[in-house]
């Protein structure tokens, strides 16, 4: 396995934009790196898990919903150095959309607490820049604004 810190080479990371209703579902990180900061439900992607498997179970695991993959929003690179220059944490993330299929909201065994949030209080809080960017990716797609995943499917 892997070190997350220090790690010899990029971890697969997968973050989830599930767009619903109520906003956008965001969750409190419980663990580093970005532990207590608010993020998009996800994770590191197992080893002979499939992309959209990684997404779906990481989102059960944090927020106790099922979901539907929807497809690809975008891809980010997150590298932290420590003061020293060294590389302490670097993974590729891979961003997908995704809608609520079923379960229960209610934060998980790697979340502090998993919650809605409009689009004024996400436009408000103090998120990573490229957070910020893939909902809006996200909203653009759902919108009809770029060509992607969201042209056949009905608006939520």
């Amino acid at each position: 396995m892997i070190s997350r810190s220090y790690p010899d080479r990029p971890i697969v990371g997968i973050g989830a934009v599930i767009l619903g209703p109520e906003g956008v579902l965001m969750i409190k990180r419980g663990k580093p790196p970005r532990k207590g900061s608010w993020s998009l439900p996800g994770g590191a992607q197992e080893l002979g898990e499939t992309i959209h498997d990684a997404a779906r179970r990481e989102v059960r695991e944090e927020t106790g919903l099922d979901v539907e993959i929807l497809g690809l929003i975008d891809t980010v690179d997150s590298i932290r150095k420590d003061a020293d220059g060294r590389v302490e944490y670097h993974y590729t993330l891979i961003d997908v959309a995704a809608v609520v299929t079923g379960g229960s909201l209610g934060p998980g065994s790697d979340a502090d607490d998993a919650r809605w949030f409009d689009a004024a209080e996400i436009a408000a809080m103090n998120l990573w820049s490229e957070t910020h960017r893939i909902i809006g990716l996200a909203r653009d797609m759902h919108e009809g604004r770029t060509t992607g995943f969201f042209d056949h499917r009905p608006r939520l």
